[in-house]
């Protein structure tokens, strides 16, 4: 757990409880990173307190139990979870990525297309974007997703079972294609036809809305300040992600071109959380919801009053 504390502004802010904001150990977080190194978060006067975890899912559900007050995770990850009672709100998304997730097959399975993953087992995490990419891939390339055994696992452990040959591929979100390669020897990722771009975004509990905008808005200028530092300066910013993720430029390379650093809510973000909640109720992935219980309206969920404030052209929301 990394732990930023700052002094702050004198008056009603000094006697807020620190942000604790849960943060996804992946290159879409260097934003996050930047921010924390540069001091931009203690230079806005900001007390910010970060916890580490691996993946979106448990990010969102650190600030579902209120454990944390802010947290990073994927558009589908934020989908699944807008059918429960929701009480988090969308401040921001603040990266894209084409191709984060990806399909690595264990060595020797003699798969060269997708469409030959039928009848075999892949493991993926449930309810996040590398799930959702996983099904929308299969689609693509006229596989019905039930003819594959997709096996519910956790990121830790899909290393040991593709090694093992219990597992003939994984879909997962970087790095660990990039650590997987490494680790089992004869591995190959598995090029996949899909068209899914995700959203890296940050949420926020919903009890912070109002009383703590001034502190939102502070966040938010502080990532904007980090992105323009990505861009000006992206030799830095491999550096620390390098730093941070334990990895070497190789991996740096790999992932590099892949990654859109911009803070924005638009039209587009919509659209794909509306197509989300239609792939999750036809494929029967939500599980607690009844037929007729409404989909959530994602226009609803979005707070953009302190982006708004922050950088006005970035908010191109139809109303």
């Amino acid at each position: 757990m990394a732990f930023l504390l700052c002094l702050s502004d004198q008056g009603s802010a000094s006697a807020a409880e620190p942000l604790r904001l849960a943060v996804s150990m992946t290159p879409l977080s260097l934003p996050i990173f930047v921010a924390e190194q540069q001091g931009f978060f203690a230079e806005a006067g900001l007390q910010l307190r970060l916890q580490e975890v691996v993946g979106g899912h448990r990010a969102m559900q650190l600030l579902q139990e209120g454990k944390a007050d802010l947290a990073t995770a994927s558009d589908v990850v934020m989908m699944f979870s807008s059918f429960k009672e929701p009480s988090f709100s969308l401040l921001a998304s603040f990266v894209s990525s084409s191709s984060d997730s990806k399909l690595v097959l264990r060595p020797q399975t003699g798969i060269k297309q997708v469409r030959e993953l039928s009848g075999k087992r892949v493991g993926t995490v449930i309810g996040t974007a590398s799930h959702y990419m996983l099904d929308t891939t299969l689609l693509a390339s006229g596989v019905d997703p039930k003819s594959v055994h997709i096996i519910s696992l956790q990121p830790e452990a899909m290393a040991d079972l593709l090694k093992s040959g219990e597992l003939d591929a994984v879909a997962i979100w970087e790095p660990l294609p990039f650590k997987i390669l490494q680790s089992v020897p004869g591995s190959e990722i598995l090029p996949t036809p899909g068209s899914y771009r995700l959203s890296f975004n940050l949420l926020g509990a919903k009890a912070l809305l109002g009383p703590r905008d001034e502190e939102l808005q502070k966040v938010l200028a502080a990532l904007e300040r980090a992105q323009r530092h990505i861009e000006r300066k992206p030799d830095q910013a491999q550096a620390l992600l390098r730093e941070r993720l334990k990895l070497d430029q190789a991996f740096i390379d790999w992932i590099w071109p892949i990654n859109h650093y911009r803070l924005a809510l638009d039209q587009s973000l919509l659209s794909s959380l509306e197509a989300e909640a239609r792939w999750a109720r036809q494929g029967g992935h939500l599980k607690d919801v009844k037929p007729l219980d409404p989909t959530p309206n994602y226009l609803d969920l979005i707070y953009a009053k302190p982006l708004r404030r922050v950088l006005p052209a970035s908010v191109t929301l139809i109303d």
